[in-house]
């Protein structure tokens, strides 16, 4: 089948097993619930594990056991329970195990609602659990890219060693959209590293802990590295009518595309408004807003949190031109007359 009306959330599961995912252990939590669902399905029709386990915190540490053997693996959950994963992705984060953890957002703190949020940006980009760790941050806005991005989160998960997120909201989780399904990932990497069945791997050690200080030190500093790594060679972003834009909107997620729209009635009204989305919130465009805010007399940052994307564009942009914030919390979305209606204040 080359295409397929999915929701977002299912588009994730397609996603996994075109990259070769072997395992999925989850803990079922609205509004990411239907990739669990969708999971237990169609997993073990293809010979693939699906565990539900009985909390996050032991669904994070399947992960765990099953990458420090090599296997693709992956969890998914939403806000609270990413909370929970957090003590194990820093773990993941630690032994250098790949795994791919996907964060359908809503609304909190605490239990909060289902409705759709942006408000874990900060836990998701600044480590959000112990120790000094980076996770790989993807922002699909559409069920085409919750499909694209799954496969790619697999991807760099494994070639830098490192956790990846697939973050979104639980609006573009919950959507109904035609995915088209990319050609399936064949051939898996080799993971010398692993410590699996084979008599080869006996010698081979997946650990966090290193009792000598100076050798905690030298880890740490080689995850610096790649991190640095990753910095250099994994930003993405799209930009859109920005090349003679006098204002700038950023957003990411649903934000990004009631962006797009308020770009085009903005320009209706002789407006020159251009959007920049971020599409990894971590490695963040950093250099392509400063470079967009030398030319812009104002930025508009569009988001469902009370202000944390604002945070990482405001160190960026460095008081080169003013930067606003627009945001709807709650579960509550900003139509896009909302946003216009800010963007002609700045005027």
């Amino acid at each position: 089948m080359s295409a397929k009306l999915l929701e977002g959330n299912e588009a994730v599961v397609y996603g996994a097993l075109l990259a070769g995912c072997q395992a999925f252990f989850g803990y079922p939590i609205t509004p990411a619930s239907e990739i669990a669902h969708l999971a237990a399905k169609l997993f073990p029709k293809l010979n693939r594990v699906f565990i539900q386990a009985e909390s996050e915190l032991a669904a994070i540490n399947m992960v765990y056991g099953a990458s420090s053997a090599g296997v693709r693996a992956m969890t998914a959950s939403s806000s609270p329970g990413i909370s929970l994963k957090l003590e194990g992705i820093s773990y993941l984060a630690g032994a250098e195990l790949p795994a791919v953890i996907v964060d359908v957002m809503r609304s909190g703190p605490g239990l909060g609602n289902i409705g759709p949020e942006q408000s874990d940006y900060h836990q998701l980009t600044k480590g959000g659990g112990h120790g000094s760790y980076r996770c790989i941050v993807l922002a699909p806005n559409s069920a085409q890219e919750m499909c694209d991005m799954t496969m790619l989160a697999f991807e760099l998960a494994d070639q830098y060693r490192t956790p990846a997120f697939v973050a979104t909201d639980g609006l573009i989780g919950q959507m109904m959209e035609v995915v088209r399904f990319p050609e399936p990932i064949v051939h898996t990497p080799v993971k010398e590293w692993a410590a699996n069945s084979e008599p080869e791997t006996n010698n081979n050690v997946i650990t966090s802990i290193y009792l000598d200080f100076d050798d905690m030190e030298a880890h740490i500093l080689h995850l610096d590295r790649k991190y640095q790594q990753i910095i250099s060679q994994e930003v993405r972003y799209e930009t859109y009518r920005t090349e003679d834009a006098e204002i700038l909107l950023i957003g990411y997620g649903i934000m990004s595309r009631i962006g797009r729209t308020v770009v085009d009635q903005a320009r209706l009204k002789g407006l020159r408004v251009g959007l920049l989305r971020p599409k990894t919130l971590w490695p963040f465009p950093a250099q392509q807003i400063q470079e967009l805010a030398e030319q812009v007399k104002h930025i508009l940052v569009i988001e469902l949190s009370t202000g944390q994307l604002v945070d990482d564009v405001r160190l960026a942009v460095l008081n080169r031109c003013p930067v606003q914030l627009y945001y709807r919390v709650g579960g509550n979305i900003p139509s896009y007359g909302e946003v216009l209606e800010q963007v002609e204040s700045l005027e």
